[in-house]
């Protein structure tokens, strides 16, 4: 099973950072301790042009595919073109910080298999 500690994951988020990815104080590692006795991997995103409570996590424990979570809004949320477009730049981060983090996730696990 995948072991995503507090530390390694934030160091997966500054890696990603580094590449040119526009996320200061947006992104952050939320602590998620499961039955399993470890950190199970939650990322939380504040969308700054929708507030929607969103995050990314594996998919299920022992997941290397991770999947990202709106959850539901009590309101309507309604944009003009540049908030939706704002938006729209913003989701295309979080998408790219998914196949991130499902990759790092996936090479960890080929590299604890050997």
């Amino acid at each position: 099973m995948p072991f995503r500690s507090l530390e390694m994951l934030e160091s997966w988020l500054v890696e990603f950072r580094e590449l040119g990815y526009p996320i200061a104080g947006t992104v952050k590692v939320i602590p998620q301790d499961s039955e399993f006795g470890s950190d199970t991997g939650l990322v939380g995103v504040r969308l700054m042009n929708a507030q929607t409570v969103t995050y990314i996590q594996p998919a299920e424990p022992g997941s290397t595919t991770w999947v990202v979570t709106f959850e539901a809004r009590d309101t309507d949320l309604q944009l003009d073109a540049a908030g939706a477009f704002r938006l729209s730049m913003e989701l295309a981060m979080v998408s790219a910080l998914c196949t991130f983090l499902q990759t790092k996730s996936k090479a960890y696990m080929a590299n604890v298999a050997v």
